[in-house]
Protein backbone atom coordinates (compact mmCIF):
# COMPACT_ATOMS: atom_id res chain seq x y z
CA UNK A 1 0.00 0.00 0.00
CA UNK A 2 1.28 3.56 -0.75
CA UNK A 3 0.80 6.20 1.45
CA UNK A 4 -1.85 8.87 -0.18
CA UNK A 5 -0.07 11.78 1.67
CA UNK A 6 3.74 11.03 0.97
CA UNK A 7 3.89 8.43 -1.29
CA UNK A 8 5.83 5.98 0.39
CA UNK A 9 5.27 2.14 0.42
CA UNK A 10 6.34 2.22 4.89
CA UNK A 11 2.21 1.02 5.69
CA UNK A 12 1.04 -0.93 7.67
CA UNK A 13 -2.98 -2.12 8.74
CA UNK A 14 -4.25 -1.56 12.27
CA UNK A 15 -7.62 -2.20 13.69
CA UNK A 16 -9.52 0.40 16.13
CA UNK A 17 -12.46 -1.78 18.08
CA UNK A 18 -15.14 0.41 19.75
CA UNK A 19 -17.41 -0.98 22.05
CA UNK A 20 -21.04 0.56 23.23
CA UNK A 21 -22.91 -1.01 25.41
CA UNK A 22 -23.59 -1.39 29.37
CA UNK A 23 -21.39 -4.52 31.09
CA UNK A 24 -23.67 -5.68 34.29
CA UNK A 25 -26.73 -3.86 35.87
CA UNK A 26 -26.69 -3.40 39.24
CA UNK A 27 -30.19 -2.78 39.90
CA UNK A 28 -31.58 -5.95 37.64
CA UNK A 29 -28.89 -7.65 39.87
CA UNK A 30 -30.32 -7.16 43.04
CA UNK A 31 -33.78 -7.53 41.86
CA UNK A 32 -32.64 -11.02 40.88
CA UNK A 33 -31.28 -12.36 43.77
CA UNK A 34 -34.14 -10.71 45.77
CA UNK A 35 -36.49 -12.67 43.75
CA UNK A 36 -35.19 -15.65 43.10
CA UNK A 37 -31.93 -15.88 44.66
CA UNK A 38 -28.31 -16.55 44.11
CA UNK A 39 -29.18 -17.71 40.48
CA UNK A 40 -31.27 -14.26 40.18
CA UNK A 41 -28.02 -12.00 40.27
CA UNK A 42 -27.38 -13.32 36.58
CA UNK A 43 -30.39 -11.07 35.33
CA UNK A 44 -27.64 -8.43 36.04
CA UNK A 45 -26.55 -9.05 32.56
CA UNK A 46 -29.81 -10.25 30.88
CA UNK A 47 -30.09 -7.49 27.61
CA UNK A 48 -26.86 -5.98 27.90
CA UNK A 49 -26.71 -4.98 24.59
CA UNK A 50 -22.76 -4.85 24.72
CA UNK A 51 -21.65 -4.25 20.90
CA UNK A 52 -18.16 -4.22 19.14
CA UNK A 53 -17.05 -2.03 16.10
CA UNK A 54 -13.91 -3.08 14.48
CA UNK A 55 -12.71 -0.74 11.79
CA UNK A 56 -9.55 -1.13 10.24
CA UNK A 57 -7.24 2.04 8.92
CA UNK A 58 -3.51 2.13 6.92
CA UNK A 59 -1.27 3.35 8.82
CA UNK A 60 1.84 5.38 7.31
CA UNK A 61 5.36 4.94 9.35
CA UNK A 62 6.60 7.75 7.54
CA UNK A 63 4.20 10.67 7.99
CA UNK A 64 1.75 8.90 10.81
CA UNK A 65 -1.32 9.59 8.29
CA UNK A 66 -4.06 7.29 8.58
CA UNK A 67 -6.75 6.30 5.93
CA UNK A 68 -9.32 3.48 5.76
CA UNK A 69 -9.56 1.48 2.05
Amino acid sequence: MICPKCGQNNCQIINEVNITGKDFSGSKGCCGALLFGPIGILCGSCGSGKKANNVQYWVCNNCGHKWRV
